[in-house]
């Protein structure tokens, strides 16, 4: 019978980072930590999905304060434009 491995939350993490930032293979990656490379496939798979959740929550109330400072930008142009637009028709009809 095969032996089931079990390994630590911070090897795989380690793992992983090795795997995607080395430049190897997968394939050579596993081997050099010897485990199997599904079980390397896997923890990628997983611990990349768990990483850019994470940053994609990070961005999203960036996101939110960028999109309402904007918004009152764009409000404050607005006024400004329709300012000038009254602007220069009373100075065009005071020329003729």
């Amino acid at each position: 019978m095969s032996k089931i491995n079990t390994y630590d939350l911070e090897f795989k993490q380690s793992s992983v980072k090795l795997a995607v930032d080395s430049g190897q293979t997968m394939v050579q990656t596993a081997k050099d930590l010897g485990v199997n490379v599904n079980t390397l496939h896997g923890w990628v798979a997983k611990y990349c999905k768990k990483a850019n959740a994470s940053h994609q929550q990070e961005a999203e109330p960036n996101q939110a304060e960028k999109i309402k400072q904007l918004k009152k930008q764009v409000a404050r142009l607005k006024q400004e434009r329709d300012i000038l637009k009254k602007a220069a028709a009373y100075f065009a009809s005071e020329a003729l």
